[in-house]
């Protein structure tokens, strides 16, 4: 599973470890976070989130 990163803050999802500070499980794909999620470092939405390579 590819690894997304906030544009604004730099926070980096990884979906191995999955985001304990907004209740998301380790094994969360990126695509099936919930639409409203947002960066738990600054507030954005996913929409300013992009691959990480």
């Amino acid at each position: 599973m590819d690894k997304y990163v906030c544009g604004v803050c730099g926070y980096i999802y990884d979906p191995e470890i999955g985001a304990p500070e907004t209740d998301i499980a380790p094994g969360t794909a990126f695509e099936a976070l919930p639409d409203d999620w947002c960066c738990p470092l600054c507030g954005v939405g996913k929409d300013s989130f992009e691959k990480a390579e």
